[in-house]
């Protein structure tokens, strides 16, 4: 089912994650499954671990997991208006080569901070259940 021109297919990998604290930011929006972004993306713990920063790199990369959402403009702009500052949308690519939108963050804030890198979790909920559990 390939979404409608008045929606976005969005792929969601931090605090709107199903579980996590920012989900209804998705509103009603249609959940269309799992996946991961193909290994050229790193992921830090943005402003000491308030949200998660991706951001894509020629190599050093990590796959990362995520949810697909299909949402209608309005759940879109609603969407990118709750997002931390810095923020914007921009596509990655998925397992499949699915291009899809996603909310990535600029590298050059995450390396001028030295936000820790938390690529090696596994995804932002498998490291926001290490933090709680550490």
């Amino acid at each position: 089912m390939s979404p409608s021109p008045a929606t976005h297919k969005i792929f969601i990998c931090g605090s709107a994650l199903r579980g996590q604290p920012d989900h209804g930011n998705l509103q009603s929006a249609t959940f269309l499954g799992t996946t991961h972004t193909q290994p050229r993306y790193r992921l830090h713990a943005a402003e000491n671990g308030w949200h998660p920063a991706i951001y894509e790199v020629a190599e050093g990369g990590i796959a990362i997991p995520g949810e697909i959402y299909e949402l209608t403009a309005e759940q879109f702009d609603y969407l990118l208006a709750n997002e931390p500052p810095h923020m914007y949308p921009a596509d990655v690519v998925t397992e499949t080569g699915e291009v899809l939108t996603a909310m990535l963050y600029p590298q050059e804030l995450v390396e001028r901070h030295q936000w820790e890198d938390i690529s090696h979790h596994g995804g932002w909920a498998a490291y926001k259940a290490a933090t709680v559990a550490s």
